[in-house]
């Protein structure tokens, strides 16, 4: 199809999540905020070092070990370092002293680490195929036959399978929680000769992120869920089951490089391990759906992973579930140089597994009817039989029972009661259901297909399920006849259950809502292309009901491996050159029209390349392209950096000549800020707004031939031409609001051949924009024993007034900690009652440099040392001082522990201060202030107006001291003293 004509072709519609409901609801909201908890935190005194070629690593080690210790060896062929963890003995630890370590001879580059969660999707059912009535079996073994599967067809897997091209002989490793290899559609063994034929435990399954990973000789089992259902994407075996699930490459060869236990987080130094021992292990395709908001292509994990698709090996990573969060949110490590992000579309067909029930609709024909259900938690369904009762026969109802019932409403304890989802909690539903007497609640869903609910949070309620939009409709409109409507529910355990891939007419085909948004903060273009991601039928852990449907950008993203395993072995010349597979794909990708993520509402555009990337992938179109461009995307960046002119070049591989015309699709122009005053992002759908705005192309060929849309070029078999665009912004726009224009240079040839070349600019300045928010970046207090908890508990952040005295924790330096051990516990429990104070800053867009340096306002008196018996452990107090430095035009003790920090997404982040110093002294107590500079996207860090600066109120700070803490007598009544007092 030439993209030419694309506007007038009857695409696929619709654009809204099963799992988000409509604008400015109470889930769209919810979704925002889950967002921002999902974003990667720093972990607190852990470090990434690589190190510097030639150096000796021993002498590292023993240079660094009176602070910090070894955590994880990266000896790796193409990343030579390690992480390592600061001491924390006792809860008396040292200062990180990080400017010391970096200074160090055989530190080539250092990073914070990065914890990531697990992936998150929506899953919409799960359960096994045991149940499953005969009726429609045939069908489901007849589309896994002839690979009929609907995410294939939209892809064009079914046909490269239709040619016997699996992906045999190509070996693909998933980096993710682990998979079920005993499932019998996924081989049912590990080893040489299984499916899951290679791979590793790197982690164990008492890892959480937040203790030591411990590397298991067993094969990589998952306890999760996720990396059994992307493995099935990727290669389930045709004729293992009656659902008909099979996967895009059944012929691959599997690893899987397990990352996480089974409950919690993982840190990149993992990550990069993963990756590295995959790329060692020989995989021609790596493949992962774990990740989180970043924009920079220089943290660890992407550089480490950049390199690896440098050295041949092509590495696909999901572009994140946030797109609610609007531009400029790409995904760690989606955003390496020349890493694949994918973006997700719904599927065509919504999979959905019924448990089977009945309903008499007592009419004059008194008909019993069978219907589907979803069954929810809890499901105590056995044996129920009620009348259905609604609160409104509104089928487009957003906010049913969403509010307390009316006082006169009747006592619903004898009915089960029919509500449609919408904009609020189905927890608040269910309450509201309950204080009406209610006990069974069943929802009927506003998106294709049925999810699993659980209401289990609400006491009372036994009975939860969820039904089709259409089946929903169709007792409201036996209700609004004054018709009852008996419902006969069963067992969800034991009745008969019917698999239906229901048509989704609404969704399918388009960018799935939650799919995140680029570009990246360089203004690189992310995501590359799309794939089928919602809706997505797979396997699942055994233990767990052997199948599910999940929604999320991790089903695109496997998908999309197995589409590289099929190109390979199509195309063998292309095996180890990730970059012309990456451009053959996007390419030949299938862009479709921007929807507003809410109905078939379009403005008659593309969607945005920064939601689209290329569109949606076609393999057998790449697999056979004779015509290969040189570039996956040109950026033309921002107004302040416009790249006048970008080149690609076309080569014909063909065996005759080829004449082709140049031409432009635009697609629609997406405002980052709803306002110019704005400084946070515009969220999607909610505020975010398109606009049916394009730029102008102009190309001139190396054939010295010129011009705008239809400009001609001849190449010769076997020949390349360079080709040279420039592009105009478009015209009337609003800079203020940061517009991204995008879309697509159309490449169609006299042979029938079609491409086209996704690219994207922005209209104003980056370098301009607000990236610390002054008035949500402020100090609150929070308990050394909350401090010390998981770095995924949610920390305390409500702000201290100015003046406030922070009692921080007693620190006995490296060498001085020879207490009894009754004294080190009376130590421990003292600390445990103080308070650290903590940094919140609320990044509204990224920043490549963040410093946090603390100002003197008045020091306090240092305290006399002890001549007690104990006199060898000296207070923190009388460290090392630091020394006043002149820091971006500040007087300054220099930078806090744990800063200056890299690479920091658009999100909020907080870090705890116990008076330590990135030089490895402490502050004297006395009243301070803290100086935050945040650097400007583009900006100069020697430049101090290229930051964004926020002082924080005046704040005092004191240590325990150990005589207090030592003397039984005194102890209590020092301490109490210490907490109200102040300098003299």
């Amino acid at each position: 199809m030439h993209l030419s004509t694309i506007l007038a072709v009857p695409l696929l519609a619709g654009a809204v999540s099963a799992a988000v409901g409509g604008p400015g609801s109470q889930v769209e909201q919810q979704t925002r905020a889950a967002a921002a908890a999902a974003a990667p935190v720093i972990v607190p005194g852990n470090y990434i070092v690589e190190f510097a070629d030639g150096h000796d690593t021993d002498e590292f080690y023993r240079t660094i070990a009176a602070n910090a210790s070894r955590k994880m060896d990266l000896n790796f062929k193409l990343f030579r370092g390690a992480s390592i963890q600061f001491h924390a003995a006792n809860e008396t630890s040292a200062s990180d002293a990080t400017e010391q370590l970096a200074a160090l001879p055989a530190v080539k580059r250092m990073w914070p680490v990065r914890q990531y969660h697990i992936p998150e999707h929506t899953r919409h059912w799960a359960g096994d195929d045991t149940s499953l009535e005969k009726e429609g079996n045939s069908e489901t073994a007849r589309r896994a036959a002839e690979d009929t599967f609907s995410t294939h067809v939209m892809t064009q897997v079914d046909q490269l399978r239709a040619k016997g091209i699996t992906g045999k002989g190509v070996r693909v490793a998933v980096v993710d929680t682990g998979v079920d290899f005993l499932h019998p559609a996924l081989g049912g063994c590990f080893g040489p000769g299984c499916l899951v034929s290679f791979g590793y435990d790197l982690v164990g399954d008492a890892y959480t992120g937040s203790n030591k990973p411990v590397a298991s000789n067993n094969p990589p089992m998952d306890c999760n869920g996720h990396g059994t259902h992307v493995s099935g994407i990727l290669a389930a075996q045709a004729g293992s089951n009656t659902f008909g699930v099979t996967g895009a490459a059944p012929g691959v060869e599997l690893g899987m490089f397990r990352v996480f236990g089974c409950a919690g987080n993982v840190n990149d130094d993992v990550l990069i391990a993963a990756f590295n021992r995959a790329y060692e292990a020989g995989a021609d395709v790596i493949t992962s759906s774990v990740g989180g908001s970043s924009g920079w292509p220089d943290e660890a994990w992407a550089v480490a992973t950049a390199r690896i698709v440098a050295n041949g090996v092509p590495c696909t990573l999901s572009a994140g579930n946030e797109g609610s969060n609007g531009q400029f949110y790409a995904s760690a490590a989606a955003d390496g140089e020349g890493v694949v992000s994918v973006a997700s579309v719904d599927n065509t067909l919504a999979p959905t597994l019924f448990t089977k029930a009945s309903y008499v609709v007592q009419d004059a024909a008194k008909v019993n009817t069978s219907f589907g259900f979803t069954a929810g938690s809890p499901a105590n369904w056995s044996g129920v039989s009620l009348p259905l009762w609604a609160a409104t026969f509104d089928t487009n109802s957003q906010t049913d029972l969403c509010d307390p019932l009316p006082a006169s409403t009747k006592n619903l304890t004898g009915n089960i009661v029919l509500v449609r989802r919408g904009t609020c909690l189905f927890t608040i539903k269910a309450q509201n259901a309950l204080a009406r007497g209610a006990q069974y609640v069943i929802v009927y869903n506003n998106a294709p297909g049925t999810l699993q609910v659980d209401v289990s949070a609400v006491p009372g309620i036994k009975g939860m399920a969820m039904v089709t939009p259409e089946q929903g409709a169709a007792w409201i409109a036996a209700l609004a006849r004054n018709e009852t409507v008996l419902v006969s529910m069963t067992d969800p355990t034991t009745a008969p259950k019917v698999l239906s891939n229901l048509n989704n007419t609404l969704t399918g085909g388009f960018v799935s809502s939650y799919s995140s948004w680029g570009p990246t903060f360089d203004v690189d273009v992310k995501p590359q292309f799309s794939a089928p991601g919602g809706q997505i039928l797979s396997t699942y852990p055994r233990a767990q009901g052997s199948y599910a449907v999940l929604s999320g950008t991790s089903m695109a993203c496997p998908l999309v491996a197995g589409v590289y395993a099929l190109l390979i072995e199509a195309r063998p010349d292309l095996r180890s050159n990730p970059a012309a597979l990456a451009a053959l794909l996007s390419s030949t990708a299938q862009p479709n029209l921007y929807n507003d993520g809410t109905s078939r509402k379009s403005v008659g555009r593309l969607a945005p390349v920064s939601q689209q990337g290329g569109g949606l992938v076609q393999v057998y179109d790449a697999a056979y392209a004779t015509t290969l461009l040189s570039e996956s995307s040109l950026s033309f960046n921002d107004s302040d950096h416009h790249v006048a002119v970008r080149n690609f070049t076309i080569t014909n591989h063909g065996r005759t000549s080829v004449v082709y015309t140049l031409s432009h699709v635009g697609a629609a122009t997406a405002y980052t800020f709803l306002a110019g005053s704005d400084i946070t992002p515009a969220q999607f759908p909610l505020t975010l707004e398109v606009v049916d705005a394009i730029a102008s192309l102009n190309y001139t060929t190396s054939d010295n031939n010129s011009g705008s849309d239809g400009t001609t070029i001849t190449i010769p078999a076997g020949q390349r031409r360079v080709v040279q665009v420039s592009a105009e912004p478009p015209a009337g726009l609003d800079a203020t609001r940061l517009p991204v224009y995008s879309g697509y240079v159309a490449i169609n040839g006299s042979d029938g051949s079609s491409l086209s070349l996704p690219y994207l600019g922005v209209v104003g300045s980056l370098r301009s924009l607000t990236v610390l928010d002054p008035v949500q970046t402020y100090l609150s207090k929070v308990s050394l024993s909350r401090a010390n908890a998981s770095v995924t508990t949610p920390p305390s952040t409500a702000r201290v007034a100015p003046n406030t005295l922070f009692v921080l924790p007693l620190r006995l330096p490296p060498g001085q900690q020879n207490l009894t051990e009754t004294q080190q516990v009376a130590v421990v429990t003292a600390n445990r009652t103080t308070s650290l104070v903590q940094a919140n800053l609320n990044l509204v867009m990224g920043s490549a440099f963040i410093r946090a340096d603390l100002v003197p306002i008045k020091l306090c008196p240092a305290p006399p040392t002890t001549t007690s018996s104990s006199s060898s452990a000296a207070t923190s107090t009388a460290a090392a001082t630091p020394s006043i430095q002149d820091i971006l035009g500040y007087k300054t003790f220099g930078s806090i522990q744990n800063f200056p920090v890299y690479y920091m997404s658009r999100d909020t982040f907080n870090a705890t201060w116990d008076g330590g110093m990135a030089d490895g002294t402490y502050a004297p107590p006395g009243l301070y202030k803290i100086v935050f500079h945040a650097l400007h996207i583009f900006g100069d860090p020697a430049q101090p107006s290229d930051y964004d600066i926020v002082e924080t109120d005046p704040f005092r700070i004191r240590y325990l001291d150990l005589p207090s803490v030592l003397s039984p007598s005194t102890s209590k009544k020092m301490l109490r003293r210490q907490r109200i007092s102040e300098c003299p």
